[in-house]
């Protein structure tokens, strides 16, 4: 009678987890459908929506609504394969395709307050991370000293890789450091969350841009000479794509993803079998090598003739992919999990407060414009998605500094992310 009350027991548990749908081919339409409507919407000109898109990121959606099909066990975003899929071939050709639109002599043209800007933030989340978890383990020890995948320094990785990059690299770091599920699902969570209110607090700063920077005695003569450069270039490079130029595009992406699988095979076993020593540096990982080969190639890319393409909307294209894996990332999400998780709300929210107390006091420092800071930060924790929202908060052209800024964060998202990994890791 007990053996088949337990099985009963079982049973019922079983099917109460049990995903509505399994199959991978109508999950992935699924996802195709929300983030459509996503876009449709975001883009109407009902009254309704326009304001809905005012408070409410586009971006947050794509992550939110394929995570309650998984939190409704509507379908298992531990059990899908899409997201290994997307990670493994989107990813991949998603980071060359933003990469090879970066054009370091641009970049230098937008001034040096303007780079330095953006690479402080860099740094404030780098050292940033380690500081909130340091600070945090003063009331919560058991945070710190855990082992295995779903310890919070794992976890922190794959923020970090969002808020230097974008999700690209925040997948790339969940690859590399070995993040769980659990951990990840939770991360990302906090990462959407505390990223879109600083974003906000960004917006509102926009407003009052005129009196800050007249407070500060920042020269803001650049920013109109950058607003006619921006303005020219795209004029001179934008172009219908042609069905040529899209295949073109989807042959460079995929073409590199192939050679970067190829580069990871053959090189990940040589330091397997020869340095065994530097497996604490993700130097064992062909995940780690097939994304710093896609990134490389990208970056190689932009000096070329192939750089280019972005005229045709290369950076659409990846845009595209990157997407698909915004979706798949937000599958694999339970926002049940946060309400039995606040302390990393608390890591979160410390992480952004030194990010952003570090880009304040160094606007302050060399009097620069608050658009290099607001534009520098919101590249870094927000990227392409969003960096050009604050931009053009300050001034519709200005929106193509925002994409320029975030893709080399694209760029240097990977490596810093990895960087405050190693941070990470000796802390925890």
């Amino acid at each position: 009678m007990f053996a088949s009350s337990s099985a009963t027991e079982v049973a019922t548990e079983a099917s109460q987890h049990t995903p509505l749908i399994t199959n991978d081919a109508t999950i992935l339409g699924i996802l195709a459908i929300m983030l459509g409507w996503v876009f449709y919407t975001s883009h109407s000109q009902s009254a309704f929506w326009k304001k809905f898109y005012g408070v409410v990121p586009a971006v947050l959606l794509c992550y939110f609504l394929p995570s309650l099909l998984n939190s409704f066990d509507i379908i298992s975003g531990e059990e899908s394969n899409l997201y290994y899929v997307a990670s493994r071939y989107l990813l991949p050709a998603c980071l060359v395709l933003l990469t090879i639109s970066i054009d370091l002599p641009a970049i230098k043209r937008l001034g040096s307050k303007a780079i330095i800007l953006f690479l402080t933030g860099t740094v404030g989340i780098v050292i940033g991370g380690p500081i909130a978890l340091l600070v945090v383990s003063t009331f919560v020890p058991e945070l710190i000293g855990v082992s295995g995948p779903e310890a919070a320094w794992r976890g922190m990785t794959t923020v970090a890789g969002s808020w230097i990059g974008g999700s690209a690299n925040q997948a790339a770091m969940k690859e590399i450091y070995g993040a769980g599920d659990a951990i990840f699902s939770t991360m990302v969570t906090v990462d959407v969350i505390v990223a879109n209110l600083w974003m906000a607090v960004l917006l509102v700063m926009s407003g009052r841009a005129a009196k800050i920077d007249a407070k500060s005695g920042a020269d803001i003569s650049a920013i109109d000479e950058l607003k006619e450069k921006v303005e020219q270039f795209h004029a001179k490079h934008a172009r219908i794509p042609t069905l040529s130029d899209l295949m073109i595009i989807v042959a460079v992406g995929l073409g590199v993803t192939g050679f970067a699988h190829l580069f990871a095979d053959t090189v990940t076993p040589y330091f397997v079998a020869n340095h065994p020593e530097l497996a604490k540096f993700s130097f064992h990982s062909k995940f780690f090598w097939m994304i710093v080969f896609a990134s490389t190639v990208g970056i190689f890319l932009s000096f070329t003739n192939v750089r280019k393409l972005e005229g045709a909307g290369a950076s659409k294209v990846g845009s595209a992919f990157l997407y698909v894996l915004i979706a798949t990332i937000g599958m694999k999400m339970d926002v049940r999990m946060i309400v039995d998780t606040p302390i990393y709300f608390v890591i979160g929210v410390i992480w952004m407060l030194v990010h952003a107390g570090l880009m304040l006091f160094v606007a302050k420092l060399i009097k620069a414009p608050l658009f290099y800071m607001a534009v520098g930060s919101q590249a870094n924790v927000g990227g392409a998605a969003s960096a050009p929202i604050v931009a053009s908060a300050f001034h519709p052209s200005l929106a193509p500094v925002g994409v320029l800024l975030a893709v080399c964060g694209y760029t240097l998202g990977t490596y810093m992310a990895w960087l405050c990994g190693q941070f990470l890791q000796a802390v925890g």
